[in-house]
């Protein structure tokens, strides 16, 4: 199968560290240049930027809150701008945060941020890049299984947001599917990164609910949006591809 990527560039939102920076890796060992967005890690996302200047591909940084309309806008076309246009989005930025309904502790602005970046920053960034992907372009939003069960108490803001990417990821997908730009939805399970370690808290509890018995690592996730942005998944689209180990099985 043709995983060649040469000539293509992408934009990674969220790609300064975790499972961004190791998708923006893959798709420069695929063989494209890659942008990735961050918020607060400006070292990290230098870091990452040498890591594909390594691999012998361009790479740029540029830091864009996800949840503000205009600079995701801006983001998109500074990619543009200096790159030289785009080809495939990979919508990683997110944030998670979690209350039981009734929970009077429960903080309300944190939960909104959710909102704000988990489904409006999605949005936002689908809309700008929808307007500069050639024909054939790929748009890939990573989503969590929590979207298919909340398989613990406290999870619905967090469900609900990555449940409706993929309402609107479907929708995407009719719009400009006569252009040949695919949309599609990478459904994680539990991985490795920093926002959920693999000794937190709910690591023991994690791992039961998976058959493998374990954390995914980042390059696994990595590797089906890989596929998804290449030439063999140009008949995939307005689809959820679970990458989770077998826990929702």
């Amino acid at each position: 199968m043709n995983l060649s990527l040469a000539g293509k560039t992408a934009l990674v939102t969220g790609g300064s560290r975790g499972l961004g920076a190791a998708i923006a890796c893959a798709l420069a060992d695929a063989g494209a240049d890659v942008a990735v967005s961050y918020v607060s890690a400006p070292d990290k996302a230098a870091g990452v930027v040498r890591e594909i200047h390594a691999r012998g591909r361009r790479a740029v940084a540029y830091r864009a809150e996800q949840s503000d309309a205009v600079q995701v806008a801006q983001l998109v076309d500074s990619v543009v701008a200096d790159l030289g246009g785009l080809d495939i989005l990979v919508n990683n930025a997110g944030v998670a945060a979690y209350g039981a309904l009734g929970d009077e502790s429960v903080d309300q602005p944190t939960l909104d941020r959710v909102r704000e970046i988990n489904v409006d920053g999605v949005i936002a960034a689908i809309r700008a890049a929808a307007g500069v992907l050639g024909d054939g372009g790929r748009i890939i939003t990573v989503g969590s299984t929590l979207a298919a069960r909340a398989s613990t108490a406290g999870v619905a803001d967090y469900a609900a947001s990555k449940a409706a990417v993929i309402g609107y990821t479907k929708g995407a997908a009719r719009d400009l599917a006569p252009r040949g730009i695919t949309a599609n939805v990478v459904q994680a399970g539990a991985f490795a990164t920093d926002m959920n370690p693999s000794d937190g808290p709910t690591a023991d509890q994690q791992r039961s609910w998976n058959p493998m018995g374990r954390f995914g690592r980042p390059e696994e996730l990595a590797a089906g949006v890989v596929f998804l942005a290449g030439p063999g998944a140009s008949y995939i689209t307005g689809t959820v591809l679970t990458i989770d180990g077998g826990a929702l099985a």
